[in-house]
């Protein structure tokens, strides 16, 4: 049986469309794609440690969780503020500085945990804040806003720890940090015969949360909505500003978490915490499938973004890579993932 050429033109079109389709499909997911790829990858290249595969060991697969965690909780801010169509770069040194104040106000001057807490959410939300006014009633780029609050934010952290790690003794009585502040934020719970470290409860809460708000509420709407177009946003009666500087204040908060995780985790606040933590998030971000120029992104994608940064990291470790060549590595994927966006616009 011959085909004719309507057919033969009929089959082209087919295939055209099967492979535009393939391609669509790839580009939306990349981010899962990415995550699945690179696992296996992991798998293949772990070393071996008494004939078991290092890797896929269960307390490995959770600490590479617990270490995609922190910086998560940060991406899922800087998720919401990029949306918008903005940038913060003065994550990495705000959990500088909120990390320092949780180490001094229990060391130093005898907080519970409590008021310890409300302290540091307080000096993060306060941070996210300032960014966010400072950036929409001056008018000024939030990415010249967060470049000096990063500047400003470490200086402080650094007179407030007279430029030295503050280190935390747990215990009961002066000078010393309550223990219940390291079960809160270092603990874990046992679930079988699997010790889940708390911050990855930590991290799928808030993941859920921010996925939820974006998805089903006006407030994510708008988000949005001013990332896709802030003219059109403002005709239809959203408040710009507002939404943008709630974004930033959220971001803050959300930073204060990260602090409060980070300093019972390494028991210790200090000026130097958090450096390269901006571009970690932002990383995840993109990675994630988060558009740079706002209006498109989830939280889901961020936070498989972070789970592929920290994947990364920790098989080049376990093959002893080098730091640097991990650096390569990462900007590599970011530019990947960016030219995909394109692509899928």
């Amino acid at each position: 049986m011959t085909s004719t050429p309507e057919s033969t033109a009929k089959m082209d079109g087919d295939a055209r469309d099967y492979g535009r389709s393939a391609l669509d499909l790839l580009i939306r997911f990349q981010s899962y794609f990415v995550l699945l790829l690179i696992l296996i990858l992991a798998a293949i290249l772990s070393p071996e440690r008494n004939g078991e595969n290092v890797f896929l060991d269960s307390r490995n697969l959770l600490n590479i969780i617990r270490f995609a965690s922190e910086n998560g909780i940060i991406a899922i801010g800087m998720t919401l503020v990029i949306i918008t169509g903005g940038i913060d770069l003065s994550v990495g040194a705000v959990l500088a500085l909120c990390a320092v104040a949780s180490a001094v106000t229990m060391m130093q001057y005898d907080f519970g945990v409590p008021l310890t807490l409300l302290t540091v959410l307080a000096i993060g939300t306060a941070a996210g804040l300032v960014n966010g006014v400072v950036s929409t009633k001056l008018r000024l780029q939030s990415f010249i806003t967060t470049l000096a609050t990063m500047s400003i934010a470490r200086g402080v952290a650094s007179l407030w720890a007279d430029g030295y790690a503050v280190p935390l003794a747990y215990g009961d009585g002066e000078n010393l940090a309550p223990p219940l502040y390291r079960t809160l934020f270092a603990g874990s719970v046992q679930l079988g015969e699997l010790s889940i470290p708390v911050q990855v409860f930590y991290f799928l809460g808030i993941a859920l949360i921010a996925s939820f708000v974006l998805r089903r509420t006006r407030f994510g709407r708008h988000i949005y909505a001013v990332g896709g177009n802030d003219t059109a946003a403002r005709f239809s009666g959203i408040n710009v500003d507002r939404v943008r500087i709630a974004v930033f204040a959220i971001t803050g908060f959300l930073v204060g978490v990260a602090a409060l995780l980070h300093s019972a985790l390494v028991s210790q606040g200090s000026h130097i915490d958090g450096q390269g933590y901006e571009l970690n998030a932002i990383a995840a971000v993109v990675i994630g499938g988060t558009n740079l120029m706002g209006g498109v992104g989830t939280i889901g994608g961020t936070v498989i973004g972070a789970l592929i940064l920290q994947v990364l990291d920790n098989i080049l470790g376990l093959r002893n890579v080098q730091s640097e060549y991990q650096a390569i590595l990462k900007g590599v994927i970011i530019v990947v993932a960016v030219v995909l966006q394109r692509q899928r616009r």
